[in-house]
């Protein structure tokens, strides 16, 4: 069973301001640093760029899967997309055999950007109650906490 969500969120900055947090490590430490459902955001191998490959560690009392490690399988900088899927644990665990996120910085104008997070995924048929799991909300607070950075840092 496959199944795709998606969110949408503008941005009041450059698409190029955006896509500098979404296409490096920036995205990871800010995570890191800012999400309580994140405990660690661990970079073990690559600098960001396609191939790279992170270990996700949800902070205590998170439900679900401990954690799980995600490779950076494409950064296209001229379309500004990038996409990351699970390789190990998380969803993997739930009888998915595929969990993709993939991250869009649009320019809308000038000063204007949207951020098009958007989880597509696969699913074993017996295990197609677990899709249920399968949330935006994540990909939209780090959105939201994207807007909430560049829009602190452009004002100092």
């Amino acid at each position: 069973m496959d199944g795709q969500l998606s969110h949408e969120l503008e941005l009041n900055v450059p698409a190029s301001e955006a896509w500098e947090v979404y296409s490096t490590l920036k995205l990871a430490k800010l995570v890191e640093e800012q999400l309580d459902a994140i405990e660690k955001a661990e970079v073990l191998e690559g600098d960001g760029g396609v191939g790279t490959i992170i270990r996700l560690t949800f902070a205590p009392g998170i439900q679900g899967p401990v954690g799980y490690k995600e490779k950076f399988t494409k950064v296209d900088n001229e379309n500004r997309v990038k996409e990351t899927e699970v390789v190990e644990g998380g969803f993997l665990e739930l009888g998915f055999t595929l969990y993709r996120v993939r991250f869009e910085v649009i320019e809308k104008g000038k000063d204007s950007s949207i951020i098009r997070s958007t989880i597509e995924y696969t699913v074993k048929e017996e295990a197609a109650a677990n899709a249920s799991f399968v949330s935006i909300e994540p990909l939209a607070d780090i959105a939201e906490l994207v807007k909430s950075h560049l829009a602190k840092n452009k004002t100092s």
